[in-house]
């Protein structure tokens, strides 16, 4: 949204000629994978030089995310053998309701990707617990929910994107709202977002109760020790 106020600090001279188009990730991609980008490999003197990126790591790239807000970038990046974030902003092309655009993003990700309905797919979503908050910090919560709810009831700019709703209760609410997401249905991880703007003691608390309550009731355990 400011990238024409902080181009030249990121990209000095080169800003407007920067390239962010899917052909920049995949050059990303090829060099990860060990493909050549020259056409010499061997000794200079005492020096050894290889023809691709260093150190390579067999299998990288296949453990690479891309995130995605369109359809589009969901099949690319099935197309591409990537694993997929869907985060709480989409981009409203087919349909005005998230849940359902996010679920035609994961459908359309796993049909294009090679492993099918065995492709990894994460979902990103803003919720925020309450088993433990005191009632300051459960006011907070509600607060800062109410005032970012209405960019989510239509779509928002010229790119049309539409954003999640925060989800803020005890646990069980959230388990029961979660249940009732027709794309959180269909996926096998989830990335719980913390909100910017809240204190230390806030995010120890949500954190707490995420571990402690919201997890268990979507049926995640903790790994072994």
């Amino acid at each position: 949204m400011n990238y024409d106020r902080v181009k030249d600090a990121i990209y000095p001279g080169t800003g407007d000629a920067e390239d962010f188009s899917y052909a920049r990730v995949e050059r990303l991609l090829a060099c990860v994978r060990g493909e050549p980008v020259t056409d010499f490999a061997g000794a200079i003197g005492f020096e050894q030089f290889s023809d691709r990126v260093q150190p390579h790591s067999p299998g990288l790239a296949s453990r690479l995310w891309y995130g995605g807000g369109s359809l589009r970038s969901a099949q690319w990046a099935g197309e591409h053998g990537m694993n997929f974030l869907t985060s709480s902003v989409v981009k409203a092309e087919e349909s005005e309701d998230f849940a359902e655009i996010q679920l035609s993003h994961v459908r359309a990700f796993r049909a294009a990707h090679p492993l099918g309905s065995a492709a990894r797919v994460s979902q990103g979503l803003v919720v925020i617990p309450t088993d433990s908050a005191s009632p300051s910090q459960r006011q907070k919560y509600v607060a800062y929910a109410e005032e970012r709810t209405p960019r989510t009831r239509s779509p928002q700019g010229p790119a049309r994107m539409m954003f999640a709703p925060d989800i803020v209760g005890t646990s069980a609410e959230i388990a029961e709202r979660l249940s009732e997401h027709v794309a959180f249905r269909e996926i096998d991880e989830v990335a719980f977002a913390l909100p910017f703007t809240f204190e230390h003691d806030d995010y120890v608390q949500i954190l707490t109760d995420m571990a402690a309550h919201l997890g268990p009731a979507l049926g995640w355990k903790p790994a072994a020790r």
